[in-house]
């Protein structure tokens, strides 16, 4: 699939059937974090849910010739197997090496360890691109974007979540290695300034913020360590155990799915 779309300049493959950049570079995410999520993905309503809004949302506005889809610093390749099991083509594009080895685990065909920089994929080459949870990661976000946007075919389609509210900041940002938290209003004008037409947005997950604001940013702004932001909190946080209060919220969510 690679060489159909004209394929990357600085991939080579290796023997467990990834491609990898001849040069690694750095990025802003913790080394551990991919393994971590790992764990709970499968299992946790939020990334569940999350799934369920991006499918309808790439339903809504499908790519052209319908994929395939690059999903660009798609950690464990869990968005890109939702998107790959409601019928779409994706390569997954994840500089982390645990991130591209579980993303295999998973099932996906097309694994390239690389960032698209390192990658060296060709300008107008992608005919859609995914960023979930991507651009707060990135120092220089605005950079990145055009970045992107000189990726995209004429036409192409960009896919992108963030965190949202600047209010909500606390200590599970900073240990996610996140630059900032945005609002529609400034993500719109980032998206803009990068060449980009913005055709949707919203936001989702609207029940979460009075509750992350008491128990994540409050604490965090009176010196207090949020218990949400330890690792070994992060199964009860993402509520993998299915209690009532897990399906109560799943169902409080399940409208914002179908409103897309």
């Amino acid at each position: 699939m690679l060489s159909e779309f004209h394929g990357p300049k600085n991939l080579y493959a290796g023997d467990d059937g990834i491609w990898y950049a001849a040069e690694q570079e750095a990025v802003s995410y913790p080394s551990e974090g991919n393994d971590q999520c790992f764990e709970i993905e499968d299992k946790s309503f939020w990334f569940q849910h999350r799934n369920a809004c991006i499918v309808e949302l790439v339903k809504k506005f499908p790519p052209r010739e319908n994929g395939p889809i690059f999903d660009v610093g798609g950690g464990n390749g869990f968005v890109a197997k939702g998107l790959m099991d409601a019928g779409w083509d994706v390569v997954l594009v994840e500089p982390g090496p645990a991130g591209a080895r579980n993303a295999k685990k998973r099932g996906l065909q097309h694994v390239v360890c690389a960032t698209t920089q390192a990658a060296g994929f060709r300008p107008g080459s992608m005919p859609a691109i995914g960023v979930f949870d991507v651009v707060e990661h990135i120092k220089d976000d605005l950079a990145f974007l055009r970045h992107l946007h000189a990726l995209l075919e004429p036409g192409g389609m960009l896919y992108l979540t963030v965190p949202a509210y600047d209010f909500l900041w606390s200590e599970a940002d900073i240990s996610a290695g996140h630059y900032r938290r945005y609002s529609l209003r400034t993500l719109e004008g980032r998206l803009q300034a990068a060449g980009f037409q913005v055709a949707f947005d919203t936001y989702f997950f609207r029940v979460l913020p009075l509750t992350v604001f008491l128990f994540r940013s409050l604490p965090f702004r009176f010196g207090l360590r949020s218990a949400a932001a330890e690792p070994e909190n992060a199964k009860r946080t993402h509520g993998t155990n299915e209690g009532i209060m897990v399906r109560t919220m799943r169902q409080m969510l399940a409208p914002e799915a179908n409103s897309i």
